[in-house]
């Protein structure tokens, strides 16, 4: 088995602060590993916490920080750093799911730690994000949460399905024909140069009538087709 990274590292700076880092991060045995793992993804003994613990204290800049610490008799600041995160996540977050492993928590920490937050209220929308069947990217909520649920897109809402947006076409075409206006609702209420104009499917996009993130489902109730060109300019689809 090829070694990892941290491995390689751990040789390249072999010294007595790496000999400390191991022996509290690379121990399986340590008493506080369960809760660790909790957040953290990867083996111990492949030097994967410890890396973690590397990059968060350091920004990412984990060998210039090994080279700079390299002869160090303590890691006081790496161990303390590590926990501030930690108590940090814990303090916002109730969840134990396994969608909390394995995050940027140290790059969260960075940007978010100074905002305030409702650990309940943080528990009831990640419940109610987690059961969102339009949510597809469930590792973004953390992220959404903490951003203040400013970016849907890190969530990857579910798109309209081709059988929806197919649909919603032939209806909104018909009815448009008949009242000899445009197919897209916006190129109406702009009353401009294609106020009449009749898209064909393959230049439309699927866009939800009652945005998802203010309550609106991926469904053909709540689907109408927009031109290419209204659908990018309108916000918060």
């Amino acid at each position: 088995m090829p070694l990892s990274n941290q491995e390689l590292r751990n040789a390249a700076y072999h010294g007595s602060f790496v000999n400390r880092a191991r022996e509290m991060f690379s121990n399986s045995q340590n008493g506080n590993m369960a809760r660790w793992r909790t957040y953290v993804k990867g083996d111990p003994k492949r030097q994967d916490i410890l890396e973690a613990a590397l990059d968060w204290v350091s920004d990412g800049n984990i060998e210039e920080y090994m080279a700079a610490h390299r002869h160090d008799e303590n890691i006081d600041e790496l161990a303390n750093y590590f926990e501030t995160v930690l108590d940090w996540v814990g303090n916002v977050f109730d969840s134990t799911d396994s969608v909390m492993r394995g995050q940027h928590w140290g790059e969260f920490y960075r940007k978010y730690h100074s905002n305030s937050y409702s650990k309940d209220r943080i528990s009831e929308r990640m419940e109610e994000l987690m059961g969102d069947e339009a949510v597809t990217s469930k590792s973004g909520i953390i992220e959404y949460l903490l951003d203040g649920e400013n970016d849907p897109e890190l969530l990857h809402i579910r798109i309209f399905s081709a059988s929806d947006k197919k649909t919603a076409y032939a209806q909104q075409t018909k009815k448009a024909k008949e009242q000899g206006i445009s197919n897209c609702p916006m190129c109406v209420q702009e009353d401009g140069a294609n106020k009449s104009k009749i898209y064909k499917q393959s230049e439309m996009e699927a866009d939800h009538v009652t945005a998802w993130s203010k309550g609106g489902a991926t469904t053909l109730s709540n689907c109408q087709m927009l031109c290419t060109k209204h659908n990018r300019m309108k916000g918060n689809r």
